[in-house]
């Protein structure tokens, strides 16, 4: 099956989708320069996104540089931590690194983008397995409703005028690292991809018995009968693809991260692009160390 083709399937598991050519609305709530001493500005967003109801977002760009900018696509993670969503490009969680990625970004120039998912930031309230089984009612599936969200923030993104559309990126620790996974290998205008925490091969999960590890977003019905992990990461390449993860994380099991990365190094092997796909892991758990933020800081560089 073709890269296309597989884009295609991969996509039709995801649900009932809103209509993808619907205009973009974007609303300015307010601009921060956030203080002397940071190296950017927030941009307070209302998108409309799905259809449905409005989406809040972040626009970070740099302080004292001029666009157009590279742009990173910011998927925030889940946690529990329903009500930070988006803020987590500003303030990271508890598992992240301290440093926002706002400000590391906008000291190398690149420009961000976060938006609250459903259930999260501006739009929490609901409980989450409620709003999957409201959905799934309908014919939708929680995680294609926040791909969704996210290809049609990448449309944002492209739209903008002071992001260059030809340089845009993305990453994300945890449900974000999903995330960010899924939409690059969904969208061939994301150029570099660096997942942090969440390269799960589905079979080793169920194996050591963590199902319950990853919340119920997570799971898209009928997907092992079409895709493994490695398979929707092969269609990000041969673009550029960094993932991070720790080695006593049982949300990532050691010989998953093993089997993903042979079958992908072998994948962009054969499209003469090796070493284009790199897994590195720390001794850690379910947390972004400082050498796994350098890391992934250093590769959207060199590759954004």
């Amino acid at each position: 099956m073709s890269i296309e083709k597989s884009r295609e399937k991969l996509y039709s598991l995801l649900g009932d989708l809103p209509d993808a050519n619907m205009p973009i609305i974007s609303r300015t709530v307010a601009v921060d320069e956030n203080g002397e001493n940071d190296s950017f500005i927030t941009e307070s967003l209302v998108l409309s996104l799905n259809g449905t109801e409005e989406v809040p977002a972040y626009f970070t760009r740099p302080k004292n540089a001029a666009g157009p900018y590279p742009a990173v696509l910011f998927s925030h993670s889940h946690g529990g931590f329903y009500h930070m969503g988006k803020s987590e490009l500003l303030r990271p969680a508890p598992y992240g690194y301290p440093t926002s990625y706002a400000q590391a970004m906008a000291e190398r120039g690149i420009a961000c983008l976060a938006i609250d998912h459903w259930c999260f930031g501006e739009r929490f309230g609901r409980d989450e397995l409620t709003t999957f089984k409201s959905m799934l009612w309908k014919g939708q599936v929680m995680w294609g409703m926040m791909v969704f969200d996210s290809l049609r923030a990448v449309d944002y993104l492209a739209s903008r005028p002071d992001v260059d559309s030809t340089r845009i990126g993305a990453t994300g620790i945890s449900m974000g690292s999903n995330m960010s996974i899924w939409v690059t290998a969904l969208d061939s205008r994301i150029k570099p991809c660096a997942d942090l925490c969440c390269l799960t091969d589905f079979d080793e999960l169920e194996r050591i018995g963590n199902l319950n590890g990853h919340s119920i977003y997570y799971y898209v019905p009928g997907l092992q009968k079409h895709f493994s992990m490695a398979d929707i990461n092969a269609l990000i390449a041969p673009r550029p693809h960094l993932s991070t993860a720790g080695v006593y994380d049982d949300l990532t099991p050691l010989h998953g991260l093993t089997k993903i990365e042979k079958a992908l190094c072998k994948i962009y092997d054969d499209m003469g692009a090796a070493g284009g796909f790199v897994l590195k892991t720390y001794p850690c758990g379910h947390l972004e160390t400082r050498a796994m933020r350098e890391d992934v800081l250093t590769f959207i560089e060199q590759t954004l």
